[in-house]
């Protein structure tokens, strides 16, 4: 990991030397100067720092905040490709979706009366926004997910599935947009057999998801002309024997992990990647965990998260067991372990992703 503190220091020594004037002569300021009067390469060396860091030095002075504060300098620090800071591990609290840096949060109501209340949250700025009530039933909502993406939707929108009538496999799509504050129909009725959705994840331009018990499609929901398409299958998967471990995007790829139910589960994986026109999926890695047994026979093992590196190399799953979240690199096979569980965890997990957006 990154020292900030000590990169932070050396960002601060750089550009602010007078400071430390007493013990210097007036030469030793001039890089610092140089630094310091030059916005262009003082916003390269300050898109290199953390986030954090980044929000410490709009204090520094006016000039100082009013470039960190622009919107040029926010694009381009959000658009370089970052590795993960992060997992969230939750209940059935909070949060309840990560999307590129923002959280979509819920919080029940104790008693039976009243409704789910849903925020957007950003933890790095510590923004936060209230989601209006879905114009409908709560009890009918399904699915709710949140799409932002730094260039493609930079203001954000969560997507709800809502279940239309009892008894019948019809359902809503409705879309809330951070740009207009209100919630809109996107499509009246549709019918499909999702009695339980996974999360969803937005790719692309879209929003992806997959039911628990019904594997027959997958789907997705693209944002810009509102229409609901279905994904297929990857070759050799049989519908009716499906079982979907994982759905998820990193740096600009979605990743599928699925498996037919006779072919023996997590020991054996392939890690599918989606195409960009939608066509269809191909192997991107085969992977053999039979090591994990190493930490005890008769492991459950679920994989939180596929992690694309900055260098291929670099690549690794997240993995859950009993009582350990561990890192798996796809290339040398090594195993890591992040984290000690106190006891079996049936949370979810979600990716967090510093950004300096707002809304």
């Amino acid at each position: 990991m990154v020292d900030t503190r000590a990169q932070t220091k050396k960002m601060h020594d750089a550009c602010f030397p007078h400071a430390s004037m007493e013990d210097s002569n007036h030469q030793s300021t001039e890089p610092g100067a140089i630094i310091g009067s030059n916005d262009d390469l003082l916003t390269e060396i300050l898109l290199r720092l953390p986030a954090p860091s980044i929000l410490r030095f709009k204090s520094v002075s006016k000039h100082w905040l009013l470039l960190l504060s622009q919107i040029h300098f926010t694009q381009r620090y959000d658009n370089i490709l970052k590795s993960p800071t992060g997992l969230i591990a939750t209940d059935k609290y909070v949060p309840f979706d990560s999307c590129n840096g923002l959280l979509l949060c819920v919080t029940r109501p104790k008693g039976r009366n009243g409704a789910n209340k849903y925020y957007v949250f950003n933890p790095t700025t510590k923004q936060l926004a209230l989601i209006p009530p879905v114009p409908r039933d709560r009890s009918a909502i399904w699915f709710m997910g949140l799409a932002f993406h730094q260039t493609d939707c930079v203001r954000y929108k969560v997507i709800c599935v809502l279940y239309v009538w009892p008894g019948v496999d019809s359902y809503q799509i409705q879309v809330y947009s951070s740009d207009t504050k209100e919630w809109k129909i996107s499509i009246e009725s549709f019918s499909a057999s999702i009695p339980i959705i996974r999360h969803g994840v937005y790719w692309n331009g879209a929003v992806y998801w997959a039911s628990l018990f019904d594997n027959r499609n997958y789907w997705f929901f693209k944002i810009d002309d509102q229409q609901l398409h279905t994904l297929p299958l990857p070759l050799g998967l049989i519908p009716s024997k499906v079982v979907t471990e994982y759905l998820g995007e990193s740096r600009g790829h979605l990743h599928l992990i699925a498996y037919n139910k006779f072919q023996g589960g997590m020991v054996r994986v392939n890690v599918y990647e989606m195409l960009s026109d939608h066509s269809g999926w191909f192997v991107k890695y085969q992977l053999q965990l039979d090591a994990i047994t190493r930490y005890g026979p008769g492991y459950v093992l679920q994989v939180v998260d596929v992690v694309r590196g900055k260098e291929e190399e670099d690549t690794f799953l997240v993995l859950e067991t009993l009582d350990k979240i561990i890192t798996y690199n796809v290339h040398d096979r090594s195993f890591k372990q992040i984290c000690s569980l106190t006891k079996y965890c049936s949370s979810s997990f979600y990716r967090y992703t510093e950004t300096l957006s707002s809304f």
